[in-house]
């Protein structure tokens, strides 16, 4: 039977079973990573994190979510009242489903039943994944148009320019493991991976999918929707209450299932890592074993987040917008005209992929050299200022210091005219004080 018709003879009991599991990871998932994140971030910049909630902190995530729900709900009298309750909606409840096509392990028996670790298997699970991820950022462009106010308008503007910037350089990245698998279902790309992960065969894909994925869910250094420095809030400050909390959920849940896409696409999916596959001829492969090995990749790339927001300082907006249209996108269709080429030399031509990577290698390296050998083109700035070896600039040796300057000539002029108008109040003064003497004596 193929992974579609095992999953299609589920019993409901059991459809239930997974659907609710998989409901319940993202919030779960929040919840730690709200806590781990001010914990590890605390600890890079040493300063402590929450330890008070409970032990060491660790119910700081609960008491939020308790304390949330009962805060008072703020409405602008300027809001869209229906697309503004729509928009959190939007925002959180795709997150919670994109996980349903992810393979998090293999064949397994569940209460005698057998079935696979994975809710829904389509021909085209990869486009359901991006799909549930992108409708997100549509929740956010609705609530800072909706909620009446600049700041959450501007933010709203920078996540929609944001989305196609970065959604483009993701698809470019996922083209790449689309062709080397000849599949779109995120199963059948695990089961490629079987000769060897495409994180490093495919490495170029790898790295711009791991920069496109901080960019669409908007993390540090790519945060510019909300950007609290800039825009108060963001396209979030005129939220409250459970409402805002449906943007920290949907924030957070995005963040599991891009980490679990990429995990699924170029880190093997549920696969052991190389040295525990050979053991025992794959016996960690088999079973429940797998859920280890793939939650283990996806929290080192959740780590990676954590780790990026405690490090870089967040991007100007001209920045992230070059680095996406100007860099990732060239290079990502460069990359897939490679991987094309590639592909249609070893249809043709009996080549293997190590005698590619190492033709590669070496053009690399003849390309690296020519680009060393060839002499630096100099740039003359004939309005530059003469340096000295110490490094501080020197002033032209034509200068010539001007007499005065504009604020003296004004405070020159400004004294003339003082000195010309008190003349002429004393000599009105006297005219006065004789006249007036002229009507007391008569």
């Amino acid at each position: 039977m193929t992974r579609a018709e095992l999953l299609a003879d589920d019993p409901l009991w059991l459809i239930l079973l997974k659907a609710v599991v998989i409901l319940l990871i993202g919030p779960i998932m929040t919840v730690f990573l709200i806590v781990w994140e001010r914990k590890a971030i605390g600890r890079m910049q040493n300063r402590p994190g929450p330890n008070r909630v409970g032990p060491n902190g660790y119910f700081q995530s609960v008491a939020d979510a308790i304390k949330l729900p009962f805060k008072e709900q703020v409405i602008p009298d300027t809001a869209d009242r229906k697309v503004y309750f729509l928009a959190p909606v939007i925002s959180a409840v795709p997150a919670l489903i994109g996980l349903s096509p992810i393979p998090f392990g293999p064949e397994v028996t569940i209460f005698g039943e057998r079935t696979l670790l994975q809710l829904v298997e389509l021909p085209v699970s990869v486009l359901v994944v991006l799909a549930t991820s992108a409708i997100g950022v549509y929740g956010i462009v609705l609530a800072g148009w909706s909620s009446g106010s600049p700041y959450p308008l501007l933010g709203g503007l920078r996540s929609a320019a944001q989305v196609i910037s970065y959604e483009i350089a993701m698809g470019l990245s996922i083209l790449g493991v689309v062709l080397y698998a000849q599949s779109l279902s995120t199963g059948e790309i695990v089961a490629a991976q079987q000769s060897g992960w495409y994180f490093y065969l495919l490495l170029p894909s790898f790295v711009i999918f791991l920069i496109s994925m901080v960019g669409e869910t908007n993390r540090a250094p790519f945060d510019l929707p909300e950007a609290e420095s800039e825009l108060v809030g963001g396209f979030h400050t005129e939220y409250s209450s459970m409402k805002f909390a449906m943007f920290f959920l949907a924030e957070y849940v995005n963040m599991v299932i891009v980490s679990a896409f990429a995990t699924t696409l170029f880190l093997g999916g549920w696969m052991a890592p190389w040295p525990l596959s050979t053991i025992g001829d794959g016996v960690l492969n088999t079973g429940f074993w797998p859920l280890l090995w793939f939650f283990g990749k996806v929290f080192l790339l959740l780590f990676g987040f954590i780790w990026l927001r405690g490090t870089l300082p967040r991007f100007r907006y001209d920045q992230f917008m070059k680095l996406g249209w100007k860099v990732l996108v060239p290079v990502g269709l460069l990359w897939f005209m490679a991987i094309a080429a590639i592909r249609a030399i070893r249809n043709d031509a009996e080549i293997t992929t190590g005698q590619i990577l190492i033709t590669g290698g070496i053009v690399l390296v003849l390309l690296v050299l020519l680009t060393l050998l060839l002499p630096d083109k100099e740039v003359r700035d004939t309005e530059a200022v003469p340096v000295v070896g110490s490094g501080y600039p020197l002033p032209p040796l034509d200068l010539k210091v001007p007499e005065t300057t504009p604020r003296r000539k004004a405070l020159k002029a400004r004294a003339r005219a003082a000195a010309r108008q008190q003349p002429a109040a004393v000599g009105s003064g006297r005219d006065s004080g004789s006249d007036s003497g002229e009507d007391t004596d008569g």
